[in-house]
């Protein structure tokens, strides 16, 4: 911490502690109602990096640290995350191009059954 004789009032890490079981019973919810798809996934994103984000905030007392120090612990993270959102587009776009330029566009599957007659 910054002022290393400071104390944080308890009830600062009580309301964050209750928030994080509020948000665990959302992510439970996305699995109780069984969302599927894109909205699962978003929704599971989401929770997630809401309780790391309290949790690291408050709890490893991230919030009373100097801004050098917070930025030399978060920026390398939140640009791995970049790259990685970048790379997986480029990935989807090379894979959509092969699809377009090796695959015929008349290719048709024909399917054989088995040799015994019916």
């Amino acid at each position: 911490m910054s002022d290393s004789g400071q104390q944080h009032p308890l009830n600062i890490y009580y309301a964050v502690w209750i928030l994080l079981f509020v948000i665990s019973g959302f992510s439970y919810a996305v699995d109780y109602y069984q969302l599927q798809g894109t909205l699962r996934w978003t929704l599971i994103l989401i929770f997630m990096f809401l309780k790391a984000g309290f949790i690291t905030a408050i709890f490893m007392h991230m919030t009373w640290e100097r801004l050098a120090l917070q930025l030399a612990i978060l920026a390398p993270p939140i640009f791995l995350m970049v790259f990685i959102g970048i790379m997986a587009i480029e990935a989807d776009y090379t894979f959509l191009t092969r699809i377009e330029f090796f695959t015929e566009s008349d290719f048709v599957p024909v399917y054989h059954h088995g040799g015994g007659s019916h």
